[in-house]
């Protein structure tokens, strides 16, 4: 099995609808870390798992800078965005999002999935 990692700093902003009250819900943003794991039994005709520079521009080319309110279809916490950006990658089958330092949400696959 190959394995890769791929970490990336997004900037982005966005305003959570919660279920009680907080400051969250105010627009506010982060400098996001976004760590995207993939792994494949073959490698591709180019020999890799995937093009760091495509996960790159699917995820950090699309995000960057924007309001994920705006961006994606759903309510934008951290484990949210966590599942949405595994979806986004094949091979990708773990994602782990730092909204800020000590606060991680990871979203791994189930092997059914």
């Amino acid at each position: 099995m190959y394995y890769i990692k791929k970490t990336m700093e997004i900037a982005g902003s966005h305003q959570l609808r919660l279920s009680y009250s907080s400051k969250c819900e105010q627009l506010h943003g982060h400098n996001w870390m976004i760590t995207i794991f993939c792994k494949a039994k073959n490698l591709n005709a180019d020999g890799m798992v995937v093009d760091f520079t495509e996960v790159k521009r699917r995820i950090h080319g699309y995000l960057d800078h924007g309001n994920f309110n705006e961006l994606l279809p759903f309510n934008p916490t951290a484990e949210n965005i966590a599942r949405w950006v595994c979806e986004q990658i094949d091979s990708c089958y773990r994602v782990e999002v730092e909204e800020s330092r000590n606060n991680v949400a990871i979203y791994e696959k189930d092997e059914e999935e």
